[in-house]
């Protein structure tokens, strides 16, 4: 066990090697770690957020341009050291305004305060070698010495990427530290530049939406509440929602604890507008935790009718309930259910919505581990799942009643193919709307589809 972290740059290393050894969410643990350190200045609050998540977006990137400095095989590099020796490239590939010396330094650093001597030549020998082959220079396109950065591409003094040329959809893979088999997948229906695009959002801090509760607050009124407290946004979405210029800590902002706002993305929102549910109506949200969009919901409903918001998760739901009285909300009723949906309230409903779990693809920017738990017929397994739930929540409307299926995947198979299926099982129903949102365009990537219920 290492030594209790201090510093962002051990906070960062403690985060990362938790992740690798138990698979568990970085926020959480980065949460932990902060409250541990309650009196660590924002600025390496928000280092050490940096680097543990751009740490576990870039690791593909990062073992590619570490790899031809060792002089050992890579599976005799201790895990340990691995870490380290990712958080000292990714400082000098990906953080500008730190300087080389410091970035090498720092992480050398970090070997004696994990007490390892004998990594420390090691580690400053690889970095140094890194170090040589950074030109500091940018280049045109992308190319097997150019790595993608932000806003354009970092010139290498030699090849260290697949070329582009004869492999790009392994050069995305690497440049753009996504799966292989992720990449070669989308590259059946997505040219290359738009691979580059989208990787490039997906290696980008998420940027933070607010949904603008209009029972508690405008959006003025949370724009200048949050210029008060030093905080830049802007106001989107026709007044509906507010984008926040840089990151923050949500819930010590001003309006959180009133319930002037809740954290959703314009994709996310999108699918309760969808829905487009009236005041006095009765509305079923299937896999509703953590109940953003219930909520939603129930605003769009003026607090009004009755929202069943069922989900199988005991502890995630309980987050309903909290999110319902932040925010003045008295209509959402949580419900547990079991694992198969057998126990589902019986209606009928005037409208479903079925936020069905999935691959998440669309949100590996937004969820940086994602990338690296998805396995590869996982899209596959999880569209049955998602077929029963949105037949079972189908099964439940009254006649003429609305239904929206939405999902945070960009896999057709987990999106429009699902769809078809479901229509052969239901052909009493009818698609009134599909929407694709592509990744970064402006927000998350997902899918969402309105159906209705036709009796006659």
């Amino acid at each position: 066990m290492s030594p209790s972290p201090r510093t962002a740059r051990q906070i960062a290393f403690r985060v990362i090697e938790q992740w690798r050894e138990t698979g568990r969410f970085a926020a959480p643990l980065l949460d932990s770690c902060f409250e541990q350190q309650p009196d660590l200045a924002a600025a390496d609050r928000r280092l050490a957020s940096e680097l543990t998540y751009g740490v576990i977006r870039r690791r593909a990137t990062l073992g590619a341009v570490i790899r031809p400095q060792l002089k050992r095989p890579r599976q005799q590099v201790e895990p340990q050291l691995w870490t380290l020796l990712e958080l000292g490239a990714y400082q000098l590939l990906f953080l500008s305004a730190e300087s080389q010396h410091a970035a090498i330094h720092e992480t050398v650093e970090l070997t004696r305060w994990l007490n390892r001597p004998r990594w420390t030549g090691f580690a400053n020998g690889v970095l140094r070698s890194l170090q040589r082959d950074l030109t500091g220079e940018t280049a045109p396109a992308p190319a097997a010495d150019a790595v993608p950065l932000a806003d354009g591409f970092l010139r290498l003094a030699r090849p260290l990427l697949p070329d582009p040329s004869e492999n790009p959809s392994e050069y995305v893979a690497q440049a753009g530290s996504l799966p292989g088999w992720l990449v070669r997948l989308w590259s059946r229906r997505i040219g290359f530049e738009e691979l580059l695009r989208m990787a490039a959002w997906f290696n980008s801090p998420a940027a933070t939406w607010l949904r603008i509760n209009p029972l508690r607050a405008t959006a003025d009124q949370v724009t200048d509440g949050l210029a008060a407290s030093g905080v830049e946004s802007t106001i989107e979405a026709a007044g509906c929602q507010v984008r926040l210029a840089g990151t923050a800590h949500v819930p010590s902002l001003p309006g959180f604890i009133e319930g002037w706002f809740t954290v959703q993305d314009p994709s996310a929102m999108a699918a309760a507008r969808l829905l487009d549910p009236r005041p006095g109506q009765s509305i079923l949200d299937l896999c509703a935790a953590p109940g953003t969009k219930s909520t939603h919901l129930a605003e769009l409903m003026n607090n009004e009718g009755s929202i069943a918001a069922a989900d199988s998760h005991p502890g995630r739901i309980e987050r309903i309930d909290e999110s319902a009285r932040r925010l003045g909300l008295a209509i959402i009723d949580p419900v547990l259910i079991d694992s198969t949906g057998s126990d589902l309230p019986a209606g009928p409903f005037d409208g479903a919505l079925v936020d069905a779990p999935c691959s998440n693809t669309g949100v590996l920017g937004k969820r940086p581990e994602a990338r690296w738990r998805i396995e590869q017929d996982e899209p596959r397994r999880l569209a049955d799942l998602q077929l029963r739930l949105l037949t079972q929540a189908a099964d439940r409307l009254k006649p003429s009643g609305r239904l929206v299926y939405s999902t945070c995947s960009i896999e057709p198979i987990e999106n429009g193919e699902l769809i078809a299926r479901f229509l052969v099982q239901r052909p009493r129903f009818t698609v009134c709307e599909i929407v694709d949102h592509v990744p970064g365009q402006p927000g998350d990537g997902g899918f969402q589809a309105l159906l209705t219920r036709q009796d006659q």
